[in-house]
């Protein structure tokens, strides 16, 4: 809450000087994007709490521009940086089902993968890499779902001796 009363006066005085009431929509582009950038620095400079503010905000006031997917991702993302894993992953899945067409798709696929991984829940991370590989092949987050994959915990004992044909008490 702190940092919220801290963002919240910063974030008024960009609403005025946007002078949103009179704005022409190249100018609302442009107000979009200097709030989004704005935000952006905060989450560069590890302040997720005042980010995640910024974006949520960022979404109430600019929910239908073209920066909204990207919006919701950094949510998301705020969110699993705070450990917030839950949240997190309700974020991540908003973009994946109401941006089909946002460029961060492979990222917030991949980033339910590593939720899940957090979450100990490694049967649906490996879904979600697995879908990562199949569905961005060629993506720099493909390659980090496999080195997920390779990285994985072995499953457990049971699935260890149907591989090898070897029970655990041999």
């Amino acid at each position: 809450m702190k940092t919220l009363m801290m963002v919240l006066p910063g974030m008024i005085a960009v609403l005025f000087s946007l002078n949103l009431a009179v704005a022409t929509p190249s100018n609302m582009q442009d107000s979009s994007r200097h709030l989004y950038d704005r935000v952006m620095e905060e989450y560069k400079h590890r302040d997720y709490e005042a980010a995640l503010a910024g974006f949520r905000f960022f979404l109430e006031l600019h929910g239908q521009s073209s920066l909204a997917a990207n919006a919701q991702y950094w949510v998301g993302e705020c969110q699993y940086r705070l450990g917030r894993y839950k949240e997190a992953l309700k974020s991540f899945y908003h973009v994946v089902s109401y941006y089909p067409l946002s460029p961060k798709l492979a990222a917030s696929t991949l980033k339910i993968g590593q939720t899940y991984t957090r979450m100990k829940d490694h049967e649906k991370a490996r879904t979600m890499y697995e879908r990562v590989i199949d569905d961005y092949p060629e993506s720099a987050e493909a390659e980090l779902a496999r080195k997920a994959l390779d990285a994985a915990p072995i499953r457990d004992a049971e699935s260890i001796s149907q591989l090898t044909g070897n029970s655990p008490s041999d």
